[in-house]
């Protein structure tokens, strides 16, 4: 089943996607306004199992990201074996993974364009996995990580290349401009271990395979990720963990190449989805 947050005619739902149009779910479950509602209570599965036959087929609706305003988005940085080689510092990877915090609203729906500010052309594409927290703890051990994932998504993690260079330790200016990544295009619920353990990830960019891997060959599972953020912070029901982007980035071909309006990025995992955006300049 896939769940997405959507708007239709200046109004919210979230509903069940199917190829005639979105089943709206929200007005049966006035108690949970929100698909963050509906996991931080456990919900996903009751969505799942819900049936009505009175229920209402919007056709023409604007996907928004999945998860409306999570307490936390935490991503990891520099995650697979070629992206770590991209340095060039002679390193292997790292004892603990790098990461960074994003905002929401520096995000956009399936199908919405990325924005470019005017400030840089230096905007890239990094595909990858979400998951979503459905069941809150602290200190938690990677043999019950797994316990913890309500639901899995995708993320182009849009990034202005040379403003996260603007400082000697720290990628959040460059990581959060308003709309220049995208979240969804749905959730997928989350029920067993083969979702994640090896699936393909690929970015495409105008047709082009830019990147590929596979979720087994992250220097730091998913299982770990869960482990170590949850030492220093709480997770709570509805945060989103982005778990790292393959090597093939804009900025590390040769020249570079940087979006630029009118370009097409399709990011797409093997029992997830496709989550597609093009670019325009921000007006």
């Amino acid at each position: 089943m896939r769940i997405a947050t959507y708007t239709c005619k200046g109004e919210s739902f979230y509903g069940k996607v199917t190829d005639a149009g979105m089943i709206a779910l929200s007005p049966d479950f006035p108690q949970w306004p929100t698909l963050g509602d509906v996991i931080a209570n456990n919900g996903l599965a009751e969505l799942q199992s819900h049936s009505n036959s009175a229920a209402v087929i919007h056709t023409d609706f604007t996907y928004e990201i999945p998860v409306p305003r999570p307490e936390k988005i935490i991503c990891v940085g520099v995650n697979f074996p070629d992206r770590n080689a991209e340095y060039k510092d002679g390193q292997d990877a790292p004892p603990n993974m790098s990461l960074f915090i994003r905002f929401p609203r520096s995000f956009t729906g399936h199908n919405q364009p990325l924005i470019r500010p005017p400030e840089t052309p230096q905007l890239d594409y990094e595909g990858e996995i979400a998951i979503v927290i459905g069941k809150g703890g602290r200190r938690i051990a990677q043999a019950d990580a797994y316990d913890h994932i309500a639901a899995l998504s995708l993320c182009n993690e849009g990034t202005l290349r040379d403003w996260v260079r603007h400082a000697k330790f720290n990628v959040t200016q460059g990581k959060n401009w308003d709309n220049s990544g995208a979240m969804g295009p749905w959730l997928v619920p989350f029920t067993d271990a083969s979702q994640l353990d090896d699936i393909r990830l690929s970015t495409h960019v105008n047709g082009e395979l830019r990147q590929e891997d596979r979720t087994s060959r992250m220097l730091f599972p998913i299982r770990r990720q869960i482990e170590y953020i949850s030492t220093f912070t709480t997770l709570v029901p509805g945060d989103i963990i982005i778990t790292g982007t393959p090597t093939g980035s804009g900025a590390r071909l040769d020249p570079p190449k940087y979006l630029v309006p009118g370009d097409v990025i399709e990011v797409q995992a093997e029992g997830i989805g496709k989550l597609v955006n093009t670019v325009v300049d921000e007006s």
